[in-house]
């Protein structure tokens, strides 16, 4: 039996040419825009389990990076000191109630790190590990949101422009993420001008980011979604995403499939969303939900009540579940748009990429293959632009 006897956290920056955050007082993920010549500086933190017999597992942020997680990570990282890390769903029970007071989004970075652990004990990839039958999945492009200022996705005749490139690319659908304004007149408008543009064969989803300001709003926008005959339409207004009842009013007037639960947590509350008939699909991301075993729990759940899962987001870990879930459509190549990096970490050896310039050209990411996780970090990098390093015990 191995011990947990040291777990690091390491937070780290990077700089990414030509993004910024244009006027908006905060980095959030729905602020960064096309800004020639500013730099943009996100931080990102990774975590490593170390055990007694010197075995290590490790999972660096994507999405979830940010210092709210950070600060949950930290609260949960001396429970595992002198544990099992292949007692997993006990780990994961207690670090679930340690975090009820939260919004649990500290808790999947470890728990990866734990499969990472798992795999590279067994030789075996956490793909394998979990019973995955693809090894390659088809891949959709999700853009940044709108920008007020010039550049970048400025105008619906620019989603158009790069809607086209990107099937052009190769990709196998499209993902709008619209303006922060929640303007209905200029969603449709984009909607159809996209549509227009790529034609009926490419999927088209509608990402609304629950920046509609009222039901009302969020059923115009949709009717639309109807027209286009989008793919699904998700997180459509400002209750974030979280209301069953209003979400369900609003399915019972579309034919357009809804996607909503990016902002619940955990595996009883999705299941609760699904029974009051909130949704049509079901997002899962383990850096979200609670990890690699959370999100297992939600695919596995979905598939009970026969209904579909879209895996949130990209990393090596979202692949893995990717190529297991069989309810499943795409992996999200989020976010990109024209000129704009993914603002994920550039920490991987061996060709790991979720950027868009790195997309194969039949459009489908290949599922890593190697033990645990089946990526190898750029610890050289990490260490250099490292800000804190936090260890316990």
């Amino acid at each position: 039996m191995s011990t947990i006897d040291r777990v690091e956290v390491h937070v780290f920056s990077f700089p990414l040419p030509d993004l910024g955050v244009g006027k908006a007082r905060g980095p959030g993920v729905g602020n960064v825009v096309f800004e020639q010549g500013a730099t943009l500086t996100p931080t990102r933190f990774a975590v490593r389990i170390c055990t007694d017999d010197g075995a290590v597992g490790s999972y660096v942020t994507h999405w979830v990076g940010t210092r709210a997680a950070l600060g949950q990570t930290e609260m949960l990282a001396p429970l595992l000191i002198g544990r099992d890390p292949a007692h997993r769903e006990a780990l994961h029970d207690d670090m679930k109630r340690e975090l009820r007071a939260y919004d649990h989004m500290g808790q999947g970075p470890l728990d990866i790190a734990l499969w990472d652990l798992a795999g590279r004990q067994h030789g075996m990839s956490v793909a394998a590990m979990l019973g995955a039958f693809r090894e390659r999945l088809p891949t959709y492009a999700s853009t940044y949101h709108g920008q007020s200022t010039p550049g970048g996705l400025d105008t619906p005749a620019a989603f158009a422009d790069y809607a086209a490139a990107c099937q052009e690319r190769g990709f196998h659908g499209f993902k709008i993420h619209g303006w922060n304004d929640g303007d209905v007149a200029r969603e449709s408008e984009n909607l159809r001008q996209v549509r227009a543009r790529i034609g009926d064969d490419m999927p088209l989803m509608l990402d609304a980011a629950c920046e509609l300001r009222t039901w009302m709003d969020a059923l115009a926008v949709g009717r639309v979604c109807d027209e286009v005959g989008c793919f699904w339409y998700e997180d459509p207004y400002r209750d974030s995403g979280v209301s069953i009842t209003g979400h369900r009013r609003l399915r019972e007037r579309l034919q357009t499939p809804v996607l909503v639960s990016e902002h619940i947590r955990s595996v009883e509350e999705k299941a609760e969303f699904l029974i009051g008939g909130g949704c049509d699909m079901i997002h899962v991301d383990p850096e979200y939900d609670l990890g690699i075993t959370g999100a297992m729990k939600i695919v596995h759940v979905a598939e009970a009540f026969g209904l579909d899962v879209q895996v949130h987001a990209c990393g090596p870990a979202h692949r893995a579940v990717s190529a297991t879930a069989r309810n499943t459509h795409f992996y999200e190549m989020a976010l990109i748009g024209p000129g704009m990096a993914n603002c994920v970490p550039p920490v991987y050896d061996a060709g790991y990429s979720d950027q868009q310039e790195d997309l194969p050209a039949d459009g489908c990411v290949p599922v890593p293959n190697g033990p645990g996780l089946g990526v190898e970090y750029d610890w050289d990098f990490i260490e250099r632009n490292r800000t804190d390093l936090l260890v316990w015990p």
